[in-house]
């Protein structure tokens, strides 16, 4: 199952014609506030130019890139954790998702409403992360409560787990995301059962308009994308070869979604290594740091129990020698055992215990 991205914002910023693009499922999109009800869902492929490279060695009869879910989440308002404009619907859906696109508008357009009456991305920004953090306040302090009586028996746990509650309580009193927090490998363990909101990885993307140069970047350490969706949406609906040639008269080496799509991917720390042979070329994901029986198993479960050993080259050794067979000619390949972790881009064979 892929990871999900929440694409969240305000009403009337841009998220479902962004997802439009993404997906090429045309959402419903509608100038007035909520017309995204359910969360749209799309599974989309991530760009990686090597996928292509090795399929021109190994000449398969598939290639198979790896993918990423993204989620078309209807627009949040001032008071969503309270309630306001659907906001626990909604707030309950980004709790779901692995990562955060927050979109910001930063276009005019007097045919778009604003649903605070203007243009400010530094507002907007602080409005959705507002509610985020207040809705993961009003958690905190409800399980605060309850383990503060239950402390009082003597639990060693239940007094450790208090612990770490007051400190993210805290926190987020001073209107900080629980992300800019560090925990320790065994609080880390507790705090991923709370499934918080503000401790998902975010990207803001900044949804401009065509002629604007304006540098509206809200103030924040987080990662920050500037595209222009109904650009983008243009470039989309072109054949693949004018694409290219499209983005190159705009002085671009790649459109702004290909840019957001890996982006993502690097934010919920994966990486990817390739199976290539005749049959197949394709990509698997992975969590950074993966050992060898944990990536064979990404192929199939039963592979972690039957791990024996894998055959490893770096992708470019792989396309540059021509393919498996040279490689094992030059002695490129090599073996790797169970305690081998896996590095982005690795070309690998298993071999399996049957």
């Amino acid at each position: 199952m892929p990871l999900s991205i929440g694409i969240v914002g305000l009403p009337n910023v841009g998220k479902s014609t962004l997802f439009n693009v993404l997906t090429k499922n045309k959402a419903e999109t509608a100038n007035y506030p909520f017309c995204t009800i359910d969360p749209n869902v799309g599974v989309v492929k991530v760009p990686d130019f090597r996928l292509d490279k090795l399929a021109e060695v190994s000449k398969p009869a598939k290639i198979i890139p790896t993918t990423i879910e993204f989620v078309d989440i209807a627009g949040l308002v001032a008071g969503a954790h309270q309630g306001e404009g659907l906001g626990n619907k909604f707030l309950a859906h980004i709790r779901e998702c692995d990562a955060i696109c927050e979109v910001i508008r930063d276009f005019q357009d007097e045919n778009v409403i604003h649903v605070s009456g203007k243009v400010n991305p530094e507002e907007d920004r602080e409005t959705i992360n507002t509610e985020l953090i207040l809705a993961d306040l009003a958690s905190i302090e409800k399980r605060l409560d309850k383990m503060k009586r239950e402390a009082k028996s003597g639990n060693q746990e239940i007094i450790h787990n208090s612990v770490i509650l007051d400190k993210i309580y805290q926190h987020l009193n001073t209107g900080k995301a629980v992300r800019e927090l560090d925990f320790d490998d065994e609080e880390d363990i507790y705090v991923k059962t709370l499934n918080l909101l503000t401790i998902k990885p975010i990207i803001y993307l900044l949804n401009t308009g065509e002629d604007d140069n304006n540098d509206h970047l809200p103030t924040t350490t987080d990662l920050i994308i500037r595209i222009n969706a109904k650009l983008e949406e243009e470039i989309s609906n072109l054949p693949e070869n004018e694409q290219k040639e499209f983005l190159k008269e705009l002085g671009l080496e790649e459109s702004g979604l290909n840019k957001l799509i890996r982006s993502a991917y690097e934010i919920l720390g994966l990486e990817t290594f390739f199976t290539s042979g005749a049959d197949e070329t394709r990509a698997w994901t992975i969590k950074k740091g993966t050992k060898a029986p944990q990536a064979a198993g990404r192929i199939h479960t039963d592979f972690i129990t039957g791990f024996i050993r894998a055959e490893v080259i770096n992708w470019e050794k792989f396309v540059d020698c021509g393919g498996e067979i040279k490689a094992k000619e030059l002695g490129l390949i090599r073996t790797e055992g169970k305690d081998y972790v896996f590095q982005d881009g690795d070309v690998a064979n298993f071999l399996i215990n049957k």
